[in-house]
């Protein structure tokens, strides 16, 4: 097993895994988005199981008033045959690090309203409700 940072090399095997969280999102979006990111420093990380990329966070460290300086978890997913097998806690572990390193005072995400599951395990692995999202289409 190992835990590192995913190059925009690649992608594809980063989509095959993303694209199960992301279902509406095509690979040309994806490498889109992924390259507009770049500028606020958007990291994508990886746990490898024989090569093959298992769990994938992107993340990226931010700043403002209510969170302070803090890593924001864009995207967490492990892939669907891999899941209930201890990545994603891993991989919130290796995040936990990395924020530290990187002088955060907390780890934050957002969450989808249907995702019970995710929401449980995010529970059990110490995150807190602080807020509702809001978002308007314009």
């Amino acid at each position: 097993m190992q835990i590192r940072q995913m190059t925009l090399k690649e992608l594809y095997s980063v989509y095959d895994v993303v694209k199960q969280l992301r279902t509406g999102l095509t690979y040309r979006e994806f490498e889109d988005l992924i390259y507009d990111m770049r500028h606020m420093e958007y990291k994508m990380f990886g746990i490898l199981e024989r090569g093959e990329l298992v769990c994938y966070a992107g993340v990226a460290v931010q700043t403002n008033l209510y969170h302070k300086r803090h890593l924001y978890i864009f995207d967490l997913v492990t892939d669907e045959k891999y899941r209930l097998q201890g990545y994603g806690k891993m991989m919130l572990e290796y995040l936990k690090d990395y924020a530290k390193t990187a002088a955060c005072e907390n780890l934050v995400l957002s969450s989808g309203l249907q995702r019970k599951e995710a929401h449980n395990f995010y529970k059990k692995e110490g995150f807190i409700k602080k807020s509702y999202l809001f978002v308007k289409i314009i």
